[in-house]
């Protein structure tokens, strides 16, 4: 399908709403699949420049009434707690405009701690009303985190565990993987199961995560 001419914000996949409020990511993970496709569902998801809260709002009232959503997804083609920021004040804005009718969901790396050193990155996300978190561990260890994933920081994994850790007392929580061979999907649950997380394993076609 021919994606749309304009990079969106706001966009959807069946009866989820999903929010793409960044490009930027601290991985460059290869599997990733902004490698591959300019976006997803018809949508261009190739940010000219990062949206300003004014906009997703605006784009937000055009759409949040249009069908009985599932669910409001801050996932695109980047780091959402890279503008950890405008994710709280939309979130919040949600809140206040849709009511508790409708699941936040966070997709993130689960490195929101280290982009964000003087946040308590899961307390806010709490308070701002968000109700889970799915996190992308994509590996059983470190050693195969950073050969696949590629991260901008050198001690990256330990945060991924350390936020999953921080965020499961408080948030819904899930670890996910990309199934391809360098992953041990049975060693990788096993890291879900010892941080008393939910797995889940995302099919790679290449496929959106």
């Amino acid at each position: 399908m021919a994606q749309k001419e304009n990079a969106k914000t706001v966009y959807w996949l069946d009866n989820t709403l999903y929010l793409n409020i960044t490009n930027r990511c601290s991985n460059n993970c290869f599997f990733c699949f902004k490698h591959y496709k300019q976006g997803v569902g018809g949508f261009n998801l190739k940010l000219k420049q990062e949206p300003i809260v004014e906009q997703i709002t605006v784009e937000l009232s055009e759409v949040l009434h249009m069908r009985n959503w599932s669910e409001i997804v801050f996932c695109g083609f980047g780091e959402p707690t890279a503008r950890l920021d405008v994710l709280l004040m939309i979130a919040k804005w949600i809140r206040q405009h849709y009511g508790r009718s409708v699941q936040i969901r966070l997709d993130t790396n689960g490195q929101g701690y280290l982009l964000n050193p003087d946040k308590d990155v899961a307390s806010e996300l709490k308070s701002a009303g968000v109700d889970k978190v799915s996190v992308s561990l994509n590996a059983q260890d470190k050693e195969t985190y950073m050969e696949i994933c590629k991260p901008t920081f050198a001690d990256a994994y330990e945060a991924v565990l350390d936020f999953i850790n921080k965020a499961k007392s408080l948030l819904t929580v899930e670890a996910t993987v990309v199934r391809i061979p360098e992953i041990d999907i049975s060693k990788a649950k096993a890291v879900a199961a010892k941080l008393g997380v939910n797995f889940r394993v995302r099919e790679y076609i290449p496929c959106f995560y």
